[in-house]
């Protein structure tokens, strides 16, 4: 079996690719890192470290890369053949392989007429929606018939760790052990792939509201918090007594909503709830705060991990969250200066003021109840900063 996966960085070596080997699949990668791209044709192979006490590595074997800028015409043609194609690339970079997806479907088409899935593994909600819709951007009417007689974008939910990282072997790469691989097998056209580690589900909303309002949503509490204590690795802001009680009473309320919500016992997610903090205090993973709680401006929006189950909470309860409305408030003091949205925030609180801040960044509207308590939060961490000054 040949799978094709867009993306040879660290999630789609050491969580993807991984996978897919153990899964008995020949990978072929498509990059633009030329480096990476001919260390993978030279060596076939790399080596994946997983961050535990053990320091277990695992051999990743059968793999060869394409550099789709300079053999662009090579990538059509395995996608023309291939048994799966995966994504890992970012979000912001799917609309750029879709182009050449579609030109290697197309070209199937012309071949054999055999189903395809393709999977965009990216840490986004609806990212293979996304792929399919910038793909038929592509296509003309007839085409996008045969597309959906055909093709698959299954969406998915995947969640590891794999922190930034330097290693003399360029190829290897250090993941945590935890992995999910959550794919819609709903939107599925043919027969289910065999995957090892993927879960197949009819329905994947609960696994991504679940992934988004905890891991998501826990990981940016923590480097927040972490970054304003003045603490810049991640396992040592776990280490703080004061932080890690704020983030299991974020989770605590993310997990009442998601318990309401969804089929999820209390036993079973309290018990996945301190499995995610075990994650974040893993020792063995060096992890910097200012990396996790990059781009606020993007947390900050009413879709994402801070405002969104926010938002739920309090349509479901009609209560407030207190420690979610905490954890918003200190996402809106993360001034740190090499992050250019962390400065095109504080510039426009400065200029603008925290009222219609809020309002540009989270979509709240003023003098509503969850406003008006995000806002009350970040003045009484304002003044209780500026008091220790």
């Amino acid at each position: 079996m040949k799978a094709v996966h867009f993306g040879a960085g660290n999630i789609g070596r050491g969580f993807i690719g991984l996978l897919l080997y153990q899964s008995g699949y020949q990978t072929c990668f498509v990059d633009v890192n030329e480096e990476v791209v001919d260390l993978l044709n030279a060596k076939q192979h790399y080596r994946v470290k997983l961050a535990e006490a053990s320091g277990k590595e695992l051999l990743v074997e059968n793999v060869r890369a394409i550099n789709s800028v300079k053999n662009p015409e090579l990538v059509v043609d395995e996608v023309g053949s291939a048994d799966i194609v995966t994504a890992a690339v970012g979000a912001n970079i799917l609309p750029l392989i879709a182009g050449l997806i579609a030109e290697g479907l197309k070209k199937r088409l012309t071949q054999a007429k055999k189903p395809l899935i393709i999977i965009a593994c990216e840490n986004m909600i609806g990212g293979s929606s996304f792929l399919k819709e910038k793909v038929y951007e592509q296509l003309t009417s007839s085409e996008k018939l045969q597309f959906d007689t055909y093709f698959s974008f299954p969406n998915a939910a995947v969640d590891r760790i794999v922190p930034n990282q330097s290693n003399f072997d360029k190829l290897a790469v250090t993941v945590e052990p935890f992995y999910e691989w959550v794919v819609d097998q709903s939107e599925i056209k043919g027969a289910i792939p065999e995957i090892e580690g993927v879960t197949f589900v009819e329905d994947l909303e609960p696994f991504i509201e679940r992934k988004l309002f905890t891991v998501n949503t826990g990981h940016s509490i923590a480097a927040y918090f972490g970054y304003l204590a003045g603490i810049r690795n991640l396992h040592e802001a776990l280490e703080n007594t004061e932080i890690r009680a704020r983030i299991d009473a974020v989770l605590q309320e993310t997990g009442r909503y998601l318990i309401a919500t969804y089929s999820f016992g209390e036993i079973k997610h309290a018990t996945y709830i301190q499995q995610i903090i075990s994650r974040f205090a893993n020792p063995f993973i060096s992890d910097d705060t200012t990396r996790v709680g990059r781009s606020p401006l993007r947390k900050l929006k009413s879709n994402d991990r801070l405002v969104r189950p926010a938002m739920k909470y309090v349509e479901m309860f009609d209560e407030m969250p207190v420690y979610l409305t905490e954890g918003i408030a200190a996402a809106l003091h993360y001034d740190f200066k090499e992050d250019a949205e962390a400065m095109e925030l504080q510039e426009m609180i400065e200029q603008k003021g925290i009222q219609f801040t809020i309002e540009k960044t989270t979509d709240l509207q003023p003098d509503t109840a969850l406003f008006n308590s995000i806002q009350k939060q970040y003045e009484d961490m304002f003044a209780k900063k500026n008091s220790t000054v």
